[in-house]
């Protein structure tokens, strides 16, 4: 692949899967193929479904992460990507714009292995303290077919975005 042409955004791959691949597709472990075979892959089908070279490249975002081992982020950058006027971190701003693409605007999940936040005895049951670490970090919840990336694939959020979004994440419980 070029490397001249904008990287892929997995955020937006989720979606563009979830619209057009996983119409034909089964979700399966994303690891049982290479990143090389997924390259492969997606431009031969991405004629078939009429996507664009950038929505290619979101797709393989995507589907590729799951082959990346998780690094640990850092808590603390400087910038807050969304926030109010009042220059406190925007949580609902900030899922709708990185992780509605996967959890959905109910938080039921719109992806096979997508956690459902409205269980009462889903992953919101568990300590803030381990969900920001998954969050911050990444997790693959046992059993799922999909990792969810670090930062959920915005490497701009702060500590004080995530701590937003989990509040709101809260409200759906």
């Amino acid at each position: 692949m070029a490397d001249h042409y904008p990287p892929g955004n997995y955020a937006t791959g989720a979606k563009v899967w979830s619209q057009n691949c996983g119409r034909c597709h089964n979700i399966r472990d994303a690891r049982e193929l290479t990143d090389s075979q997924w390259y492969t892959t997606v431009f031969h089908m991405r004629i078939r479904a009429g996507l664009t070279g950038q929505e290619s490249r979101d797709v393989l975002a995507f589907l590729t992460s799951s082959n990346k081992p998780h690094r640990k982020s850092i808590i603390g950058a400087v910038k807050v990507s969304s926030s109010s006027a009042a220059g406190k971190a925007d949580g609902k701003a900030i899922f709708n714009q990185t992780c509605i693409a996967c959890h959905g605007g109910d938080g039921k999940g719109t992806l096979p292995g997508a956690p459902d936040f409205t269980d009462p005895k889903g992953p919101l049951a568990q300590s803030d303290d381990v969900l920001i670490r998954h969050i911050t970090d990444g997790f693959q919840s046992p059993g799922s077919p999909m990792a969810m990336p670090a930062k959920g694939g915005n490497t701009d959020l702060t500590a004080a975005d995530i701590k937003a979004v989990l509040a709101y994440l809260h409200k759906f419980t």
